[in-house]
């Protein structure tokens, strides 16, 4: 059988992880009083700094180990984009559990299915919606906790988040180490993600994507970039995706940087240095999830809709096309289109660029964000992958096409014209399934 090889390049990569505990543990020796920014309920950008961010990962973490979780567990976590989620997130991988991220657009009955696959004993929710959901399923799943993040007073059944928290913040700059030791106890090879597939075309099945996967994908992908301390990150998508379906350069690869995550709740320009932002859309009706149909930002669906907008303006973006909805519907008109751009005007331009993520981003998707004096940086990856296989990025560049692979990637044709790839970033195999992960590898490992 003859197979082309069409890709292969030696690795050269920069700023090296091993696990993503080791972006935690920069970010908490970062010292930076304003490693986050998020946002309340009234609009008003609050900073979270990095000690806050280290003690509150602390304080879940340890309520974790003493309930009984432990090394290769699997936690739960159902919420919207926000700082709880990413302190759960951290939390749960710094004692060596994974996260198992669910899209909170799910029934109560699709959840059950996940958490159950999973075999999740503790789930961390974002609200009263999400909580009563799942609580309505809890008999069908070995859930023995419930967190809740909104609640001050949460409702029969939940653990309020903010009692968790208490008196984390007093801790300031002190360090556990015993924590520490836990944190870095956890080895690439251990599972650090379960994110399963939409199951629109069978039963859905959970990718296992192991700190080594994503550390690979996380040590290449940014390579061209150049993304340092003074950079900032704006994430408007919630962060179901936070691996392998997130768009693009994930904002884990400014974090690696010396800039962090986010900012929460109304979309809002924004025109900070040295900190990375994440705006909620879920307040303001920035996004509509449902499963396998990629994401809708302001009522316009398709190509033109499914952007990671790795930029202030992406977030005035979206809030004026929320605007322009009533009068476009679920298409932009040309005029529409670049209107976008001059609606957020005297927001600082990004220096890198747009990140395009969820769906192919067409020609005419490039040419309106270089009328918004922006460039268009479209890739391709699954979530099986970690997710990026290949990128655009400002050194080499073309528009309509996915970019070339990243150097730690091997692609080839089979016989049959169907891409395969090789590489560290690509997964093992699906969550307890090994028939459907046989049949996704030939016999020299290639996916």
């Amino acid at each position: 059988m003859m197979i082309r090889v069409l890709y292969t390049n030696p690795m050269t990569a920069i700023t090296q992880i091993s696990t993503i505990n080791d972006l935690f543990r920069r970010i908490a020796a970062s010292a930076n009083p304003r490693a986050v920014l998020w946002q309340d309920e009234f609009g008003q950008w609050l900073p979270i700094s990095a000690d806050q961010m280290y003690q509150r990962v602390r304080a879940l973490a340890e309520a974790f180990l003493s309930w009984g979780a432990q090394k290769g567990d699997r936690i739960a976590l159902i919420g919207e984009n926000r700082w709880e989620w990413a302190v759960s997130d951290f939390a749960s991988l710094a004692i060596g559990a994974a996260n198992v991220p669910i899209y909170p657009t799910l029934t109560g009955e699709q959840v059950a299915v996940l958490v159950r696959d999973a075999g999740c004993r503790i789930a961390v929710v974002s609200n009263r919606l999400q909580f009563d959901k799942l609580n309505a399923v809890r008999s069908q799943t070995e859930l023995q906790r419930i967190v809740i993040m909104d609640s001050s007073t949460p409702p029969e059944g939940a653990i309020a988040f903010s009692e968790l928290m208490a008196g984390a913040d007093a801790k300031g700059s002190e360090r556990d180490p015993v924590f520490d030791a836990l944190v870095r106890s956890v080895e690439p090879k251990d599972l650090a993600t379960l994110i399963y597939t939409s199951g629109t075309t069978g039963e859905p099945k959970g990718v296992a994507l192991t700190h080594g996967n994503i550390a690979a994908n996380q040590n290449y992908a940014p390579l061209d970039f150049n993304f340092n301390a003074t950079d900032s990150c704006i994430s408007f998508f919630a962060a179901i995706a936070y691996y392998g379906a997130r768009p693009g350069l994930r904002d884990v690869y400014v974090r690696s940087a010396g800039s962090v995550l986010l900012a929460i709740r109304q979309a809002a320009a924004v025109d900070e240095g040295d900190q990375a932002y994440c705006a909620c859309g879920s307040a303001a009706g920035i996004r509509k999830d449902s499963p396998g149909r990629g994401t809708e930002v302001g009522g316009v669906a398709g190509e033109e809709a499914d952007v990671g907008m790795g930029s202030s303006r992406g977030i005035e973006v979206s809030r004026y096309g929320i605007q322009r909805q009533a009068a476009h519907g679920n298409s932009l008109e040309a005029g529409a289109e670049a209107d976008l751009f001059q609606s957020a005007g005297g927001v600082r331009r990004a220096r890198e660029g747009v990140c395009v993520g969820w769906r192919a981003a067409g020609h005419r998707y490039c040419k309106v964000v270089r009328v918004g004096g922006h460039r268009a940086v479209g890739g391709y990856g699954l979530t099986e992958t970690s997710p990026v296989i290949a990128l655009n990025t400002p050194v080499s560049q073309r528009m309509g096409s996915v970019g070339k692979p990243l150097p730690n990637v091997e692609l080839k044709l089979a016989e049959d014209g169907e891409l395969l790839t090789r590489g560290p970033a690509v997964f093992s195999g699906y969550w307890q399934k090994p028939d459907a992960s046989a049949e996704c590898f030939d016999a020299e490992g290639w996916f």
